[in-house]
């Protein structure tokens, strides 16, 4: 299975994160601040699969295998 929190996504949340202007919990406007810089890997995960976007921000899980 590949990630489905994949770098250039993580990278992403992470930007969003240090901005510091919402609550990571808040898909709408997280994906507002992501497509207003740019980032569209991160708005097209939280409206394709917004339980790995969840899961990530709860659990820090990426969706990967172990090994």
């Amino acid at each position: 299975m590949r990630s489905k929190i994949t770098d250039t996504i993580f990278e992403q949340i992470m930007a969003v994160r240090a901005g510091g202007q919402c609550n990571m919990l808040d898909t709408t406007a997280v994906q507002r601040y992501a497509f207003d810089h740019d980032m569209y890997e991160l708005v097209d995960l939280i409206e394709t699969d917004r339980k790995a976007y969840a899961t990530f921000i709860l659990t820090g899980e990426r969706g990967g295998n172990a090994d």
